[in-house]
């Protein structure tokens, strides 16, 4: 028996291997061509975004606090309640405040009466010095004692102010539109300054977003910003911890001048509009930072991108309905779309569903992927 040369068996497996590669990428005769789902590469406006994490933050908070000291006795507001500024919120007994402006007046009004009676005097003073009925020395002593009377108006006018002031401290107001926390004490309990806070204001329209931006890519932007490359706004949106998207979007109206060390990160914040009373004071969000100007790019979807040792590529069904293996580059990824930035043009179909059961070269059978929330 003759055994074959190495260069026969050689020749015999190269053979083997063409044909193996050719049942690869054929089907079998008479087999239907495997099935995939492909969609066009299109020009859509995918700006460029970022998410970042940050925490709603009240517009104003403040402590409500007794400014004069006294029992309670009124509360006038159910906690949680939506007041306005101005509102009445709790009531000091007044009594003695009241008592206290009444006395200052009788004081004023004895005042006033001196002021009189030393006019009077002075005036009776300076007709007799002009017939030189008395001395100069007792003119001089009348003015002075004018002036007296009426410095002590002065006085208790100041007196007077501040009485009236601590009387109204017995009614305790909203100083601005808000929402009521929390009540410490109930009617009866003694109140003051010592006392601490009674319940605390709220207002949650609008409201901020507060979230930190990486210095790094701050600088990117500003630099993009000073060539022109992209505009200076951005819309922000929100996503609330349920993963609703929130409907109305936030305006910039802060940036930090100064970096945090310990996180080389720079504080921004956006205000939202807040008429409903849907974001709470302290929630942690998902902040959106998009672009404000558009930019239409060509974009596939994410899907269809695969990555080997050489980069990423796409399967591409021609007008043939032949698999083509195309390489591309990538610029970016946002909401489930690729950016592509070289080897492919709009309208170039892209497996999405499928790729798996493919080879270049195969015949397929192409479906349109179905549109966007059909």
């Amino acid at each position: 028996m003759r055994v074959p040369g190495i260069a026969t068996s050689i020749a015999f497996l190269s053979l083997s291997c063409m044909a193996l590669s050719v049942a690869q990428a054929q089907a079998p005769a008479g087999a239907p061509a495997p099935a995939v789902v492909v969609a066009p590469a299109k020009i859509m406006d995918l700006r460029e975004s970022v998410d970042l994490t940050g925490r709603l933050v009240a517009i104003q908070k403040v402590d409500i606090r007794a400014r004069v000291s006294g029992f309670l006795e009124k509360r006038n507001f159910t906690e949680g309640q939506k007041v306005t500024a101005g509102t009445v919120l709790y009531e000091v007994e007044d009594g003695s405040y009241q008592a206290a402006v009444q006395e200052i007046d009788g004081q004023i009004q004895a005042a006033e009466a001196q002021r009189d009676l030393a006019v009077i005097e002075f005036n009776r003073s300076n007709r007799l010095l002009a017939s030189n009925t008395v001395p100069q020395s007792q003119v001089d002593i009348a003015n002075a004692q004018v002036k007296k009377t009426e410095a002590d108006l002065v006085r208790l006018s100041g007196s007077r102010e501040q009485a009236a002031l601590n009387l109204s401290y017995t009614k305790i107001t909203a100083p601005f539109d808000g929402v009521v926390g929390l009540s410490t004490v109930d009617v009866g309990a003694l109140v003051g300054p010592e006392a601490g806070a009674l319940t605390t204001l709220t207002r949650l329209d609008p409201i901020y977003a507060e979230f930190s931006v990486a210095t790094a890519l701050y600088m990117t932007y500003r630099e993009q910003v000073r060539a022109g490359q992209i505009s200076a706004g951005a819309n922000v949106r929100i996503v609330l911890p349920n993963g609703t998207e929130y409907p109305e979007k936030g305006t910039i109206d802060f940036v930090s001048s100064n970096v945090s060390q310990g996180t080389d990160t720079v504080t921004v914040r956006a205000e939202f509009a807040n008429s409903d009373g849907l974001l709470l004071d302290g929630t942690l969000v998902r902040v959106e930072l998009e672009q404000s100007n558009e930019q239409d790019v060509l974009v596939v979807p994410q899907q269809a991108v695969q990555r080997d040792q050489q980069g990423a590529f796409v399967m591409l069904v021609g007008a043939d309905s032949k698999v083509e293996l195309r390489r591309i580059d990538i610029a970016r990824s946002s909401r489930g779309q690729s950016v592509v930035a070289s080897g492919l043009k709009e309208g170039d179909r892209v497996i999405t569903d499928g790729i798996g059961k493919v080879r270049p070269g195969m015949v397929v059978d192409a479906a349109p992927a179905p549109a966007a929330g059909g």
